[in-house]
């Protein structure tokens, strides 16, 4: 087990209360109205160690850097059971995240809908999805023997991470997922009968 030093906890420990004011001051407000000045002051900190711990801007405080998201989907992919397709392991990971989870704790679901009706904290989430595109393309590649760069196995991991994006808003998000996931994995003819017409 490692252990961080002083400087790192200290760090964490600021960063966490920089999130923790800019939320509540968010779900206050509203996001719109509120100022990274009040953010460092309601955490007790300069303007300056706000901008060092957040390079990005107040949409960035109630995130993390989309680390976290990204390794665990790669994993659910790379540790699917066996018989599992990849797009069966995809579809479950993300029906237990954010907007497609089901009996989410009060505060979560606070967070949750505050982000997906804030165009501005909606789009930065988006952001953090697309970082993870490279990664995985490279394990949908390698789960499936096809080249990273081939454009199925691109388009598929754009497809994927596209879509917390695309249904948030949708009056029954996870409903919505199942039918996104349903074409994915029989294609357009699968889900309509819509085959070419005979020449």
């Amino acid at each position: 087990m490692t252990t961080i030093g002083r400087r790192e906890r200290r760090k964490v420990q600021t960063r966490q209360a920089l999130a923790d004011a800019a939320l509540e001051l968010f779900l206050e407000n509203g996001y719109d109205k509120v100022t990274v000045a009040q953010i460092a002051e309601a955490a007790d900190v300069s303007l300056a160690t706000l901008f060092k711990h957040v390079p990005d801007g107040k949409e960035a405080l109630i995130f993390d850097d989309g680390t976290e998201r990204r390794e665990a989907m790669v994993a659910a992919v790379r540790g699917r059971p066996a018989g599992v397709s990849i797009l069966r392991a995809l579809h479950t990971f993300l029906a237990g995240r954010g907007t497609f989870a089901i009996d989410m704790p009060a505060d979560v679901q606070r967070k949750r809908d505050l982000v997906v009706s804030t165009p501005a904290l909606a789009g930065y989430q988006r952001k953090l999805w697309l970082r993870g595109e490279a990664s995985l393309a490279e394990t949908i590649a390698a789960e499936s023997g096809r080249e990273p760069g081939a454009p199925e196995v691109r388009a598929l991991a754009r497809y994927v991470l596209e879509i917390p994006d695309l249904i948030s808003l949708d009056a029954d998000p996870r409903a919505s997922l199942d039918a996104v996931f349903r074409l994915l994995e029989t294609g357009w003819a699968g889900v309509t009968g819509d085959q070419p017409a005979s020449r």
